[in-house]
């Protein structure tokens, strides 16, 4: 059988008047090619018979037969074409199964040959009867993983006991007792499902952006307070440098001029010998001028006129000491001193303000406190009442140990508080770890979980391991608890006095922390009753 060749222009296989690719072409006696459809059509209409191409006539109307050859050949370049129109597979699209070589875009699959085909192939499901009943869907790839391994159906049901797609005779057999729905109505449901899981992502993905954000927004601000800090910094310094310059400058000169002054005496009291030594050499030289006169008369007249000594200064009580500098340097200094306190008053100031805006709200918890504890109604205060309550057994409650927690905990960022101690003998006040021993004795030092102020004794410490011993003010009434989880710090500040008490640095935590409060016996040579109070902060304090 000849073969297409695919190289020739669609005008070497149409027909001149369809214009199309010849369908069963016939040949004329003049030897035009024709469908046969056409020329029959066209001669049906016509009085003569005569070539629509050279107008040859024809006495009768010509017996007219298939062209066999040309009619294969236009069979084959009609399925060339057909071919080229049609779209190669592309990543991700199903196969023709049955185009070998290059393969085509399948545009059907069949769920009874279980082959897939592109628009050519299929052409035989659209023509022959036995094959219009096949089930056609749109591609699928895989179609062998869409039939029952074990009856051999096609999967159209879906187990939602099992979770699994079964085929029609699964339902029957071995789900016969499960709760079945058609794959359509299961996708629906899983797409919704999907839906919200996508959503849900979406909102996911949109916090995270947002957290970026946030981060990124917050390095910009810690820049912007980097430059101003630094600048605040260095304006200080930089004032603190002029002030010493000053200083030093103030103290060079007031030695010099101690200096130049014991100069300028000496070179007095110089002048004023010389001065005397030249009137005594005078006199000395009159002295023995007349000591060589060997005229009587002349000498005693000569002696009357003789002048009077020169006045002359006492001078085994005169004289000359090196400057004292005793107590100039200390001077210089403690103006330098008064600069400083004045400075650092202004950073206490200004850092109690700051940390004064990490401010949080907290409330005392009952259930932790000491059965011989009583709190305020608002949780602000707590006192010993002195007398043991019968309360309910709970691990989070302390026993022997008069001390109390708040509601709240932190496990991040930055918190302060503030708590009056005023008219108080003993107190102990801090933070606590979530884990700590709250029962029997206990030990209150950084390695068991807490980072505390005591005053005892009219002591103030910090109870670390050793115990710090810290300046006391004799006017403190309110203590300042500053905590910083994330660096690892814990400050302690005298509020009215706006001073810094102590500062734990370079703490590890790792669990919620808890505001901690201990108001101490009542009985405390009789003069502790007082509560310890959390107290609002007001930054003009």
């Amino acid at each position: 059988m000849a073969s297409a060749n695919t190289s020739w222009s669609e005008e070497n296989f149409s027909c001149s008047i369809c214009l199309d690719v010849f369908i069963s072409p016939v040949t004329t006696p003049c030897g035009h090619n024709f469908c046969r459809t056409c020329i029959t059509k066209f001669w049906d209409e016509q009085v003569r018979y005569k070539c629509p191409v050279c107008k040859e006539l024809f006495h009768t109307r010509p017996d007219l037969r298939v062209n066999t050859l040309l009619s294969e050949m236009a069979a084959q370049f009609r399925t060339s074409v057909r071919v080229k129109e049609q779209p190669c597979v592309e990543p991700g699209e199903v196969p023709c199964d049955v185009c070998t070589g290059t393969q085509l875009k399948a545009v059907k699959s069949c769920l009874v040959c279980f082959i897939s085909y592109c628009q050519t192939h299929l052409e035989p499901h659209q023509r022959v009867a036995v094959l219009k009943r096949h089930q056609l869907v749109e591609p699928m790839d895989r179609l062998e993983d869409r039939m029952c391994k074990k009856h051999n159906q096609i999967l159209e049901h879906f187990c939602q006991t099992e979770q699994v797609c079964v085929c029609q005779f699964c339902t029957e057999t071995d789900h016969r007792s499960h709760p079945a729905v058609p794959l359509k109505e299961e996708y629906e449901v899983k797409t919704a499902q999907l839906g919200k899981i996508e959503s849900e992502v979406q909102q996911m993905i949109q916090e995270r952006k947002l957290k970026i954000k946030e981060i990124k927004d917050t390095v910009e601000l810690s820049k912007e307070i980097t430059d101003r800090e630094i600048a605040d910094g260095v304006q200080v310094l930089t004032a603190l440098m002029h002030r010493v310059n000053k200083c030093r400058d103030e103290f060079h000169r007031t030695v010099k001029e101690k200096l130049k002054s014991t100069e300028k005496q000496a070179e007095d009291l110089i002048k004023e010998l010389e001065q005397e030594i030249e009137d005594l050499t005078n006199r000395s030289s009159e002295v023995k001028q007349l000591l060589h006169t060997k005229d009587h008369l002349h000498f005693l007249q000569a002696f009357r006129s003789l002048k009077d000594p020169p006045h002359t200064r006492d001078w085994t009580t005169v004289e000359v000491r090196p400057p004292s500098y005793v107590g100039t340097l200390r001077r210089s200094l403690d103006l330098l001193e008064e600069t400083l306190n004045m400075e650092m008053k202004k950073l206490r100031d200004a850092e109690l303000k700051r940390v004064q805006q990490c401010e949080v709200d907290v409330t005392l918890d009952p259930e932790t406190a000491e059965p011989r504890l009583i709190l305020s109604e608002d949780g602000k205060q707590v006192h010993d009442g002195g007398l043991w309550k019968k309360l309910p057994d709970n691990p989070k409650r302390f026993i022997w140990s008069l001390c109390t927690l708040t509601r709240k905990s932190f496990s991040s960022g930055r918190f302060y508080f503030e708590v009056q101690v005023k008219d108080k003998t003993t107190w102990h006040l801090g933070v606590a770890r979530e884990s700590i021993n709250r029962k029997g004795q206990i030990i209150v030092t950084p390695e068991m979980g807490y980072w505390t102020i005591q005053l005892k004794k009219d002591e103030l410490v910090f109870n670390g391991n050793p115990a710090v011993c810290l300046p006391l003010r004799a006017e403190l009434q309110k203590v300042g608890v500053f905590v910083d989880y994330d660096e690892g710090l814990v400050s302690f500040y005298d509020v009215d006095a706006r001073v810094h008490i102590y500062s734990a640095t370079g703490c590890t935590f790792s669990e919620p922390l808890y505001p901690f409060l201990c108001p101490g016996s009542y009985n405390h040579e009789g003069r502790n009753s007082a509560p310890l109070i959390i107290s609002p902060v007001n930054p003009t304090d």
